[in-house]
């Protein structure tokens, strides 16, 4: 199967999401996914009246919130007035982290009250959940992605990129449990085309890679013809 270069972009969730991140490299990240029609951006909660300002113009980008970010240990009643203020800002989508000390603890039942609360305050949005597996073991993984599902969420996340990179045994780990139940979301370490290429393999159909990443992959891309074959 093909891939082309638009099709790629589509996936990627652009994101402005480290601490050192100006408004300089907010517009550029904007001007970056308006030129190779990026499906969506995804920044910093402060960032997100800026981000649907340079947006106004542009219906083709989603605007995407994160909730609890980067260390999900935000009071759900917290986490759903982020999610609403989301909304009203002009959030498309949002991803919100989960209460990884929760998950740790065996305390499930509040991990799914967490993620429930979140999901029905976006009102029907497109909502990631982030579960850090990088911090999990197989187990936990397991635990989370049962608990996205029976929680109406409509991605699994890998990870912020904050807590430790994403692996491709992460992504093949997520799809053996969530099968075609829940999509998948890559993001944290997906740095150049093979990786993507991989985990896109494994099941993931989502990325979240950032400025510069996104950048190289693109051009990658570009420099291959505009197609990519993905075996």
């Amino acid at each position: 199967m093909e891939l082309t270069t638009k099709e790629i972009a589509k996936m990627f969730d652009l994101s402005c999401v480290q601490i050192n991140y100006t408004e300089v490299d907010l517009v550029e990240l904007v001007n970056i996914a308006r030129k190779y029609k990026c499906g969506q951006i995804s920044v910093l909660q402060s960032m997100l009246k800026k981000s649907r300002e340079l947006l106004a113009n542009d219906k083709n980008i989603k605007l995407i919130g994160n909730v609890s970010f980067p260390s999900g240990s935000d009071t759900t009643e917290l986490k759903v007035i982020q999610a609403k203020q989301m909304v009203e800002n002009g959030c498309d989508e949002i991803d919100m982290v989960i209460n990884v000390h929760w998950l740790k603890s065996g305390r499930l039942d509040l991990v799914k009250e967490d993620i429930k609360a979140v999901v029905d305050a976006v009102n029907e949005k497109l909502l990631k959940v982030i579960i850090e597996a990088s911090c999990l073991n197989e187990e936990q993984i397991k635990n989370a992605c049962e608990i996205c599902i029976e929680a109406g969420a409509t991605f699994v996340k890998t990870g912020t990129g904050w807590a430790g990179p994403t692996t491709i045994n992460h992504v093949k780990l997520i799809k053996s449990i969530v099968g075609d139940s829940i999509a998948i979301k890559a993001s944290g370490g997906v740095k150049n085309l093979d990786m993507l290429k991989e985990m896109y393999r494994a099941g993931a159909s989502r990325f979240g890679v950032n400025l510069e990443g996104g950048k190289r992959i693109l051009e990658e891309c570009i420099r291959l013809g505009g197609t990519v074959t993905i075996n």
